[in-house]
C-alpha cells in the first residue's frame, strides 16, 4: 500500500465509486499482513516510500514466493537480496517474471515502471574485481529505487593511477559508494578527493589477517577523511539504500 493507492481508495469513497465496506476490505492489511511465517510490512511504502525488501538467505523458496506475491499485490515492485542462483530457479517456478542477477545475487519483480529519482548520479566504486558482487548489490539497489548509477570498478590503491584517471566521474557524482576489502583504504582516498558524501562498504575479501572484513571495517571507521559513513561488512544493500536517501 503506497500513498498513491491510498489516495485513490479515499477519493473513490468520497466520489461514491467505492463503498465504505469495500474500502475497509482494501485497507484490512494495514499495517501488516500475517502469513504465519512472516509479518509482511504493508505499511512501509507509506512510512518510508518503498516496500519491504526481502532478505533471501534463510528463507525457503516457497516462503519467498508468497512474500513477493503479498508485496506485489499492494502495488509495489519487489527486491530480493542474497538470493542464490539455485534458490532463484525455484522461486521462478512460482514467479516466472522474476529477473535475477547472479553477480549481485538479487532478484527483482516489477509490477509497474520505476519512477526516476535523485538529484544526480550515484557512483559505485570498487577497489578490486573481487569486490564487485558487493558493489553490484549496492548498484542494483539504487537502480531499483530509480536512481542513476555510474559503476567504476577495479580502481584500488594498489594502482592508484587508475582512480585518478576517473576523477571527472567521481566529481560528477552526487553521492559515492566506495567498496573495498583487504586494508579498506580506498574510501579514505576517495573522500579526500571529492566534496560529496562517501558511503564506505568493507568487504570480507582478503587474507587471514583481514579477519573476514574486520580489518577493512576498522580502517574505514577510523578514516581521517571527513564525510565518510560506514556500513557493515558486505552490506551492499545498506550502502545503496543510504546513498538513495542522501541523493534525495
Amino acid at each position: 500500500m503506497d500513498r498513491d493507492r491510498l489516495e485513490r481508495i479515499l477519493t473513490s469513497v468520497r466520489s461514491g465509486e467505492r463503498s465504505v465496506e469495500q474500502a475497509v476490505t482494501d485497507l484490512r492489511d494495514l499495517p501488516f499482513r500475517d502469513l504465519g511465517f512472516a509479518q509482511v510490512d504493508s505499511h512501509r511504502p507509506l512510512r518510508r516510500g518503498i516496500a519491504e525488501v526481502i532478505y533471501g538467505e534463510g528463507k525457503e523458496p516457497e516462503q519467498i514466493v508468497e512474500i513477493v506475491r503479498t508485496i506485489a499485490a499492494g502495488g509495489s515492485n519487489v527486491l530480493i537480496t542474497r538470493l542464490s542462483a539455485e534458490k532463484a530457479e525455484r522461486v521462478r517456478t512460482g514467479i516466472p517474471e522474476l529477473r535475477y542477477d547472479p553477480v549481485s545475487r538479487t532478484g527483482i519483480f516489477e509490477v509497474r515502471p520505476t519512477a526516476r529519482a535523485g538529484r544526480g548520479p550515484i557512483a559505485v566504486v570498487s577497489a578490486g574485481t573481487s569486490d564487485i558482487p558487493v558493489a553490484e548489490e549496492a548498484a542494483v539497489t539504487a537502480e531499483f529505487l530509480g536512481h542513476t548509477v555510474d559503476r567504476i570498478h577495479d580502481v584500488g590503491v594498489a594502482g592508484i593511477h587508475r582512480l585518478f584517471d576517473r576523477k571527472g566521474r567521481l566529481d560528477a557524482a552526487n553521492v559515492l559508494v566506495v567498496v573495498a576489502g583487504m586494508e579498506g583504504a580506498l574510501p579514505s582516498v576517495v573522500a579526500g578527493l571529492v566534496a560529496r558524501p562517501v558511503i564506505a562498504v568493507p568487504t570480507s575479501v582478503g587474507y587471514g589477517a583481514s579477519y573476514g572484513g574486520l580489518a577493512a571495517l576498522l580502517a574505514m571507521l577510523n578514516s581521517c577523511a571527513a564525510g565518510v559513513t560506514v556500513v557493515n561488512v558486505d552490506n551492499g544493500f545498506g550502502a545503496g539504500f543510504a546513498a538513495v536517501l542522501a541523493n534525495g
